[in-house]
Formats: structure tokens, sequence, C-alpha cells
């Protein structure tokens, strides 16, 4: 029989170390002959990411030692960092940022590019490899004084200088050569625009690593963002492109004056946002018959595509990525709202799975997982948006009856990006203790076409805000929560939105930022080169607009703030600094609010370290019951919270 306990206050068994022991985030799935390979984060090695390989047998090996992870830095925000050919790996290593080969099995790592004079300041990403293994061909990054310059070169895969193959534009992207090695296609743009707002995509004949002829552009502009070329295996060009309103998958010769074709064209995503490297939904079967994944109408699909038309496969997922093809199917990594991602084979066309390997060991019994609920809601202007609703789960506990639970509202990153049906055990945490989550998908979410993309369009602090006021508000009017025990929560671009519904609105009783933006003017004059012009497009072109970054900046209205919060940094964060949250800080101190501020040591954007992640889910849950008055059961450290004075005695 369930005990009778108020929400908040329900014990789980997802604890908060569950949340990092048996766990590891995968990423990058590559295949070599009969192998497999993928990259595994690791919490408790502080973050580590290590190549692993898996043979035909089953057996699963490290192939980095100790002291190397792969993990490359180029935009801050990485992505791909390794490849391999015939059993050797090609990585960059995360502490120098060097390209480093070693193979698989004899544990002899050798570095490929020289020491620079700065630390880290030659950077390396998106590898491949010629096919007679001579040349790497990646993105390189220099950081050069006062200045950050990006090319497309090729590295010897036996050490010695770059050549440089593409250059001139601010940014590049995805190189990748024609199955015999004779042509090679590359993604450039320049700002003010992100990827997601338009991109070129150009091609050339390759030799001896070293380009054989004129490059020239074969679709993209500043209006059509391009994403993913690929090259089929009888030479075709593919990709992805936007340009009627949605990602759909083009075919082109790669002939200078060749005219792209689509495969097919429907309101649908084949392609999320490149905020990092090696994105891969989509692989050749054989030369006429494409394996992918897409989002259509909010909802994860698996299938396959020919010309001008698509068949669905039956597969146990909500999300697939990292597609990558092997004989008789495809490995991709996947997950769905009760199973944690995972390395899977799919074969095909039966749609059967193997699971390769496992995110999380331990298996959690369903009856304490919330199952996601889409929801449609209406927002300003007539509009409608999106998210998923956890309502609480626990078998074990019942709440009072007529109590109402609390709202956690969560508010994705990006914010050129989109939330997940994924099994999120930070998502369970709160609903197995009794707490409802909602979390948006606000207007500028990807996953719903362009014209959504660019709701956000000058309105990034607005129409997000919106979004998740309304959609908490729907919730309550609906009796489905407790209106006056409403909570928000976010990180980076979230956690902007987070701090701007709290200073701007009175909708939230209190809120938790991690690494959020409170002065959208200082990350316009101080954030890395990636994101430096990302502001022009979200609010307008700084300092023409200084006015907007003023106006949207919860830091310059400090005299609005009323709702306690708990502020969440990492001390060696890039992206957004340290001072933002100092400044927020400093602000609640001076106007007596209550408000917690922790900073770790070591983590940079996002936290990777197993103590980190353990100590700010137990403090966000801990702040959230001293706010909103009920009791975790968790025996949790308290957390310093200054101004508590000002707190209604609970």
């Amino acid at each position: 029989m369930a005990t009778t306990a108020s929400f908040g206050s329900w014990s789980s068994p997802i604890t908060s170390d569950l949340l990092v022991e048996k766990v590891v985030r995968l990423s990058q799935v590559l295949v070599d002959g009969e192998d497999v390979y993928w990259n595994e984060s690791r919490p408790a090695e502080g973050g580590r990411q290590v190549v692993v390989r898996r043979t035909p047998s089953g057996a699963l090996a490290d192939v980095l030692p100790a002291g190397f992870s792969a993990r490359t830095l180029v935009h801050e925000y990485g992505g791909q960092s390794f490849a391999v050919w015939r059993g050797t790996v090609f990585f960059s290593n995360f502490d120098d940022q060097r390209l480093y080969r070693i193979t698989a099995g004899d544990g002899d790592v050798r570095p490929l590019t020289a020491e620079p004079t700065t630390p880290r300041s030659e950077r390396y990403a998106d590898p491949v490899v010629t096919p007679d293994g001579s040349w790497l061909v990646c993105v390189r990054e220099r950081h050069l004084a006062g200045e950050v310059v990006n090319d497309v070169v090729a590295v010897p895969t036996e050490g010695g200088g770059a050549v440089v193959l593409a250059e001139g534009h601010d940014f590049f992207a995805a190189p990748r050569l024609s199955a015999d090695g004779s042509k090679l296609c590359w993604l450039s743009w320049d700002h003010p625009n992100m990827p997601w707002d338009g991109t070129e995509l150009w091609a050339a004949p390759l030799a001896d690593g070293r380009l054989a002829g004129e490059a020239h552009r074969v679709a993209g502009g500043t209006t059509e963002s391009i994403s993913q070329p690929r090259w089929s295996p009888d030479g075709r060009l593919h990709y992805v492109s936007d340009a009627t309103g949605w990602w759909n998958l083009y075919a082109a010769d790669g002939e200078p004056g060749a005219k792209p074709t689509p495969l097919v064209q429907r309101e649908a995503e084949f392609s999320g946002p490149d905020w990092v490297f090696g994105q891969s939904t989509y692989a050749f079967f054989d030369h006429d018959l494409i394996v992918a994944s897409w989002s259509e109408a909010g909802s994860g699909r698996f299938g396959t595509v020919g010309p001008e038309w698509l068949q669905e496969v039956p597969v146990p997922y909500s999300s697939v990525e990292s597609v990558q093809p092997v004989p008789g199917g495809v490995v991709v990594i996947a997950g769905s709202p009760s199973q944690a991602p995972a390395v899977v084979r799919v074969s095909l066309p039966s749609g059967d799975t193997e699971v390769l390997r496992r995110s999380r060991e331990d298996r959690i019994d369903g009856d304490y997982l919330s199952e996601p609920e889409a929801l449609e809601f209406p927002t300003e202007g007539g509009l409608t948006a999106f998210a998923l609703y956890y309502p609480p789960r626990n078998r074990d506990f019942e709440a009072p009856v007529e109590e109402k639970p609390p709202l956690v509202v969560m508010s994705h990153g990006g914010p050129t990006s989109a939330t997940s049906s994924v099994l999120n055990l930070a998502v369970q945490y709160f609903t197995s203790r009794g707490m409802a989550v909602v979390d948006v998908n606000y207007g500028g979410s990807t996953g719903y076409g362009r014209e959504y993309r660019e709701r956000l369009r000058g309105r990034w602090g607005v129409v997000d805000v919106d979004d998740c006021v309304n959609a908490a508000l729907h919730l309550a009017d609906h009796g489905l929560v407790d209106r006056n025990r409403l909570v928000i929560r976010g990180a980076s671009a979230g956690g902007y939105t987070t701090l701007a519904a709290l200073t701007f609105r009175d909708t939230f009783t209190a809120g938790a930022s991690h690494y959020g933006v409170a002065d959208v003017e200082a990350l316009a004059k101080d954030t890395h080169k990636f994101e430096s012009r990302y502001l022009d497009g979200l609010i307008g072109p700084y300092p023409a607009s200084r006015a907007l970054y003023v106006e949207r900046s919860p830091i310059h209205h400090t005299h609005r703030l009323q709702r306690p919060m708990i502020l969440f940094q990492g001390v060696e964060d890039e992206v957004v600094p340290p001072e933002q949250a100092e400044m927020m800080a400093a602000a609640l101190r001076a106007k007596g609010i209550p408000f917690a501020y922790l900073a770790f040591e070591g983590e940079q954007h996002g936290f990777r370290r197993a103590e980190t992640i353990k100590r700010v889910a137990e403090a966000e849950v801990w702040f959230y019951g001293r706010i909103l008055g009920f009791s975790p059961s968790d025996e949790i450290d308290p957390v310093p919270l200054e101004n508590e004075e000002a707190l209604p005695l609970q």
C-alpha cells in the first residue's frame, strides 16, 4: 500500500549517486571493418572522454590509455573528435588539443601535430582519413594574437605540417571524402550567421592531400541552412537543407552547375542544429538506399529513404542518432522514455535490435518513471507552443487528497535546440520525489520547421519567457499543478530564460540558473568566436541595438527582482563566464533576496564531474524544498543560503 506524503517529500530510488554511478554519456559512433567505436564521457573519471572499441565477438576495450581524453574545443562546444582507419585511431586530446594516433590494442600514443607556443591555441575537429590512410582531413581552429582563424586542413598521418585546403570564411565544418578519396566537400558560413541560419556547401577534387582543382559552391547561402554533407558509395553528394522551410534530404552530382534533387519533401526535420561537429542522422545502406532518423510532428521516426519515397521501420526508440552503416543494418545511439541512450545495432529491413553498450548499467523499475505526455498549449499572439509534461510518479507514495504538486518548468539551452523524450534521470529525480515537470520547446526550438525556429529572431527573452510562463499557467488552469508553487530552471540559454522570467514576470515562486546569462550585453562583448554574433539574430546587431540589450538583461533591472534563486556556475566556463553569475549574486545580496551561489572548480560549460552533478541535484531539490515548504527525504548537506532571514518560517 502506498504511503501518503506531501509532494516533494517522497523517498526515491533515483538517488544522486544513481545520476553518476555506472553511467556514461555516449556519442560519436564510427565503424571500421567489423569493429564498432564510440566515445564515452565518464563522470566517475572527471568527465574524461574515452574512445571504446567493440569487436564482433562482443569484447569491449578502451582504446585510449589513462591520461588521454578525446575531446575537441573547436567552437568551444566541440563534437566529433576522432577518426578510425584500419584499427588506428586519430584523436584530438583534451588537455593540449593536439592530434594523436594510436593503434587499437598496442597502447602506443604518438603526437601528429607540434605543441603550439601557447597552450590549446591550435585545435582540430571533425577528422576523416583518406582511403589510403596517408592524410587526416579536419577542421582547424587557431587562436592567434587578437583573432581566431578557422580553416580545413590535411595533416599527414605520420606527422608533419598541415596543408590548407579551404580558408577565407569565418567557420568550417563537415569535411567529407568520397569513397575513392578523389572528391572532398565541406560547409562554410560567415558572421553574423549561425549554421542553422545560412551555410554554403562546397566541393572540390582532391589528390595527395591537396586540392586538384577549383572549389565550387554546390548549394546554400545566407538564408539556407545546410547540414551533414556526405558522398554516397557511387559518388553522389547528399546533404540536408531547409530550403523549403524544413530540413529535408537532397542529392546532387557535386559537379559545377549540377541541380540538387530533393529526395523526400515533407514537413519533417532530418537534421538538428549543428552546435557540435559530427551530427549523423542518416547513412547509406547501399548506393540508392538511405537509412535515416527524423522528427515529424514533434515525434522521432526511423526508416529508409529512396528516390521520392520513405518507409518507416518500427524500432522501440523515440530518438535515433549517430547513424552508421554496418553489414545488414546500421549502428546507432538510441533511447526512449523508458530506456537510457545505448549503442544499438538495428538489422534491416526487420528492425530487430541488439544493444551493444548501455549508457547505464542499472535498470530502473518503470513504476518509478514518469512517462512524458506531449503537450500543445496556447501562447502569445494566438499561437501554439509545445512541451513534454511529466506528472509525479512513485509507486510507493501518494499525496494527500486535494494537494496539487509543485511544478518545475524546464527551459532548454541553445536556445536554438530542443528537449528530448529520451529517459533523463535529471527529470525523474524530480518526478519520483513528487514534483511535476514540464520541459518546454518554446518558440525558437528546433524540430518544428524554420518558421517556428525563427519565432525567436529578435525576440529572445520575450518569446521563450512567454512560452515557459504559458506552459506553467496552462497546467495550473487544468488543475494539474499548484499555481502557488511554480519554479523555473534552465542551463546556459535556458538559464537566461530562467533569470528573465524571475526578473520580468511574477509567475514563478523561485528558480535555478545553471551557468545562465544575466547580462546579454556583456555576453555580446565577451564570448567566444562561434557565438560572438549569435545575439545579432536573437536580439539585434550590437552596439546599434544596445537599448534592447539593456532592456532584456536581468542585471539591469534588479529593482524588479523579488524571487529567490539558486545559481550554479563552472569556474572555467569560457562560453558564459563566471562574472555573469557573480553579477547576479551581488545584486541579490544587495537587495536582501534569499539566494545561493555554488561555483565549481574544474568545470567548464556543462557539468561533467560526478561530484558536481551530485551536489547540484541535491542542492536544487533542497533549495526548492526550503522555498516551497516541503522537506526532501534525502540526507542533503545544507546549502549556504544568503539572506535566509527574509524567507517565511516553515
